[in-house]
């Protein structure tokens, strides 16, 4: 720039371009460029490189490059691997240089440009993440569903075992919940548990229990294109900030209720901060979001998956790949299945007949040993193999009792220890075990005795064994006193 302004400076004053090449030791073509521009203009390319040795060779390489766009990423071609099958398929001699440099200018004339876009309030935008956590004890992997309002920034989070469509729903009952509103809109990807079909025209074909939800809180559902994750990008961002800052390091819970309550309460904390380029917070900007969404309906929607089954002979009825018991006097029936993210309940018509914890793993059996005591009370000679039975963790003092009623009654005891079992089909597990150690202390070695202890329990009234209605009760022989005995021996003592 200083050699720019001397020589432009003396131009100006008079000097000719002859003598300003002269005086300055520079090319005439020099003093011309420094005359036409005020700085220097840089290089400029007026031709197109020449690369003799490529010609002939970028048809092939464009074709390569165009096949690999249908590839998974990691199985694309490279610069290295194109000029290594240039060289072994088609005689190639030139560079490696000219190749990765041909590669590089191609990919980016093709870069994708995007639009900035503009976030009025009112609007969300939902997606799922993963990330290891240890939850009881056992490292697995969370899926959390994240909903973010681009507007304000402001976003709710909950983790679930896996990301099924009961999560789904489970998720967006929650978030609404949680800002007390339903936004205008929410913009997904094409999950199969939203979207069940994509038209040719592009219409989508919704799932139905995700239809359902839609028609509950009367919201539009908005998709973005196949693969292009950049169409929803806040809450591309927002699952990736959650992530860095929410578990790293790996969060350690008792259950998922306990981690999900940690991460509404990081939901919550977040609304005070103010992000760059805003003067207001986050909890301040919601507001407007707020004021655009819907009310909440009357009621939330009840996020379960719907299914109907008959029960097997085993007395099992299958939901997913995963089987779950009912009581053995609903054999071979018709019955219905809702599938919540934490438990399966089970009915007959109108009635609910069982509940479990919801399984995730695969072909596996899910029992509740009280629905088989009526049936092994029948078969009694299956009690000890009864897979269902297999792994109870019973008190000991129910171990205790089943000993000693099956010394005393032999075979007619262990029906008798499967009648006190039976118990647990009205009353509760602490009531019977209390009931069960009162009569191991009182020596009241039976079922009639351990039921009327329990019911002494529940109608908080003292206990009254009659022995004579209870026959294997041990027995007490009290003798009475007889007076002339008495009067024999105050003779005797009078000698």
């Amino acid at each position: 720039m200083e050699l720019y302004l001397k020589v432009r400076l003396a131009r100006s004053e008079g000097m000719s371009q002859r003598d300003l090449a002269r005086h300055f030791n520079i090319s005439r073509d020099s003093v011309r460029k420094m005359l036409a521009f005020s700085s220097p203009p840089g290089y400029r390319r007026t031709k197109e490189i020449k690369r003799p040795k490529l010609d002939g060779f970028t048809e092939i390489i464009d074709g390569w490059l165009e096949e690999d766009r249908k590839l998974p990423r990691k199985q694309r071609h490279t610069a290295k691997r194109i000029h290594e099958r240039l060289r072994t398929e088609h005689e190639f001699t030139g560079g490696y240089t000219i190749i990765k440099d041909y590669v590089r200018q191609r990919e980016r004339r093709t870069r994708e440009m995007f639009v900035p876009l503009a976030h009025p309030p009112g609007h969300a935008q939902a997606d799922f993440g993963e990330a290891l956590v240890v939850i009881g004890g056992v490292e697995q992997k969370a899926h959390f569903f994240v909903l973010d309002l681009p507007h304000s920034d402001a976003y709710f989070v909950r983790a679930y075992p896996a990301a099924t469509a009961e999560a789904w729903m489970d998720g967006h009952v929650h978030a609404f919940a949680f800002f007390g509103g339903v936004p205008l809109s929410v913009l997904y990807d094409n999950d199969r548990c939203l979207v069940s079909k994509i038209q040719p025209d592009g219409t989508r074909v919704r799932a139905t229990l995700f239809s359902g939800l839609l028609s509950h809180y009367l919201f539009r559902d908005r998709y973005g294109r196949p693969g292009k994750g950049n169409d929803k990008g806040n809450v591309e961002g927002m699952v990736g900030y959650v992530r860095r800052n929410h578990m790293v390091p790996i969060p350690h819970f008792p259950d998922w209720e306990s981690f999900n309550t940690y991460l509404e309460e990081q939901c919550r904390a977040r609304q005070t901060d103010t992000l760059r380029g805003h003067t207001e917070t986050i909890g301040a900007r919601v507001q407007r979001d707020l004021a655009e969404m819907r009310p909440l309906p009357a009621a939330p929607f009840e996020a379960c998956a719907q299914a109907s089954g008959r029960v097997s002979s085993q007395s099992l009825v299958r939901y997913g790949t995963n089987d779950y018991s009912v009581p053995v006097a609903y054999g071979h029936q018709d019955v219905w299945v809702r599938a919540y993210v934490d438990q399966v309940v089970i009915g007959c018509r109108g009635d609910v007949i069982a509940r479990h914890p919801r399984c995730y793993a695969r072909e596996d059996m899910v029992f509740d040993p009280i629905h088989y005591l009526p049936l092994i009370e029948r078969k009694i000679n299956a009690l000890d193999q009864a897979a269902p039975l297999a792994g109870w963790d019973l008190p000991k003092e129910f171990d205790t009792l089943r000993r000693l009623m099956e010394a005393r009654m032999l075979k007619i005891g262990r029906r008798e220890y499967v009648q006190v079992l039976r118990l647990l089909e009205t009353f509760g597990m602490d009531e019977l075990h209390a009931a069960v150690k009162q009569a191991l202390k009182m020596g009241a070695v039976g079922f009639d005795a351990v039921k009327h202890l329990v019911l002494c329990q529940v109608e908080k009234r003292p206990p009254r064994l009659d022995l004579d209605v209870y026959p294997y009760l041990p027995r007490a022989r009290v003798e009475t006193t007889s007076a002339a005995s008495y009067m024999s021996l105050m003779s005797e003592a009078a000698k």
